[in-house]
């Protein structure tokens, strides 16, 4: 892979999933959680899917190669009439990080928003994952909202 690589952005394919599968499951273990097969094969189908209420994905491509993914979704919000979109997923390669691919990948996914008339954009991360927070801080607003989860 070349220093500064051309990267072309993307719709995810059906033909992608062999090399969709590993980047998930890396982007996966970063958060150190697995799922098993029968999630993936879900989960990549809705993310190819055409129900409006299913996932939206992006690829990073590099010379034929899959080098990152975002994936996200439009829903409804009680306190607006616009929709929301909540980006869940967001992977660079590690040998492709550095290089402007995951503010790339955002921005693409900030212009699918706009495109479909969603004015917010919104994704977490865990406090640990300092690199991408320099990223986040840059390109997005930190917002004073504190995640929990059911017991």
């Amino acid at each position: 892979m070349s220093k500064n690589p051309s990267a072309t952005l993307r719709a995810l394919r059906p033909d992608d999933k062999p090399q969709w599968a590993p980047l998930w499951r890396d982007y996966l273990a970063f958060y150190e959680a697995t799922r098993p097969p029968e999630i993936y094969d879900l989960y990549f189908d809705r993310l190819i899917g055409t129900d409006p209420q299913d996932f939206n994905a992006l690829v990073a491509e590099v010379d034929g190669k899959l080098v990152g993914l975002a994936h996200y979704l439009f829903h409804r919000h009680g306190w607006s009439e616009e929709n929301t979109c909540y980006l869940q997923d967001l992977y660079t390669a590690p040998q492709a990080r550095g290089r402007g691919l995951g503010r790339a990948l955002i921005e693409a996914v900030y212009a699918d928003a706009d495109a479909a008339g969603v004015p917010s954009v919104y994704w977490l991360t865990q406090d640990f994952n300092t690199q991408a927070r320099h990223l986040y801080d840059r390109i997005g607003a930190k917002t004073p909202f504190i995640k929990y989860a059911r017991k």
